[in-house]
């Protein structure tokens, strides 16, 4: 029995198309669209010269080909080039994969084949992608979780010859959430405002540009709740009951509970009071990260961390509309803030 192959991932993929090596075939899938647009761009834009793309590119749409038509493109020799490159966006449009296979089984060292397939993934029992595994790439762009955002946020700008501070960091990431085409865009727009040698994204200028502020915001109210500072939780939350758009449930709720679900882990760490010790065992990047689940267990017994986790899956449920009655969505929320923190 064949080995099977371990996942590839994007650094990876880059560092061989850098390097000048394409595969004859990738297949780019998943939740998250930012990484497969970064690597069919980068192919697209590097893999022929200007004027070799004129006869040698070739960019089709899934709902308007089919796989049998594709691998008739991709068996076609370059005119006057080295190779060809054959872009299929939005695959998830394509039918009847198998007309695929027989060209994957032995596809053209000629042909750079790219199918982007977003918003979902072909089934991996289908054997294209066992072919593509085999002669090519198979990569697959999952969303990134929560507590990623912020390293991946600090790693954008380093290597775009910026900082961040971590408070502003988490504000963003809170603001903008797992969309990192948006998160991209709106970090660009920050390091043109940034003047002056030291290069840093503060909290004040993430709320010049982007709008959110530095004082309410959820990434605030989190903090209010791990210190249990009951009068500055209520001052947020006054505010975004006033200003639904910058702290509504459907941003605040994922938060509270991914957090307080990490505490319930965080009980089960070996270490409970070194940082380092336990962001490995949260699978967090820094101890920073960290921190808040060490104060937060200072703070919030274990039982109690189990009755809110309860309660915010019956505050959820009530502002999906089961149970709520004439219960506003605000009432809810400054139900759920009280019974945290008392």
């Amino acid at each position: 029995m064949a080995e099977k192959k371990s996942a590839v991932s994007f650094d990876n993929v880059m560092r061989d198309l850098k390097s000048g090596k394409y595969a004859p075939v990738y297949i780019l899938m998943g939740e998250e669209a930012y990484y497969i647009d970064r690597i069919c761009n980068f192919i697209s834009e590097n893999a022929l010269s200007e004027e070799e793309r004129d006869f040698n590119q070739t960019v089709v749409f899934g709902t308007d080909t089919t796989a049998a038509k594709i691998a008739d493109m991709a068996r076609r020799f370059p005119m006057m080039a080295e190779r060809q490159v054959i872009v299929v966006k939005e695959a998830q449009g394509v039918k009847q994969w198998e007309r695929l296979e027989s060209y994957l089984e032995n596809p053209l060292s000629t042909t750079v084949l790219v199918i982007c397939h977003k918003n979902g993934t072909i089934d991996g029992r289908k054997k294209i992608i066992a072919l593509a595994q085999k002669n090519g790439v198979v990569f697959t762009s999952n969303k990134k979780r929560e507590q990623d955002l912020p390293p991946f946020i600090e790693t954008y700008l380093k290597q775009h010859g910026a900082g961040i501070d971590h408070k502003a960091a988490q504000m963003i990431a809170d603001h903008i959430g797992a969309d990192l085409s948006r998160m991209t865009g709106e970090l660009d727009k920050l390091r043109l405002a940034l003047t002056g040698e030291e290069k840093i994204v503060t909290p004040e200028l993430v709320e010049k540009n982007i709008g959110i502020s530095k004082d309410y915001n959820p990434y605030e109210l989190r903090n209010a709740i791990v210190q249990k500072n009951v009068l500055k939780a209520n001052r947020i939350m006054k505010y975004f009951c006033s200003n639904p758009k910058s702290g509504g449930p459907y941003i605040l709720m994922p938060q509270l509970f991914s957090f307080f679900q990490n505490m319930m882990i965080a009980y089960y760490a070996p270490d409970k009071i070194n940082e380092e010790a336990m962001a490995r065992h949260l699978g967090l990047r820094s101890g920073w990260a960290a921190r808040d689940y060490i104060t937060g267990m200072r703070n919030y017994p274990g039982r109690k961390v189990l009755e809110i986790i309860s309660k915010l899956r019956e505050t959820d449920a009530k502002i999906k509309g089961i149970g709520k009655g004439n219960t506003t969505d605000s009432d809810l929320m400054q139900e759920l803030v009280y019974f945290i923190l008392h």
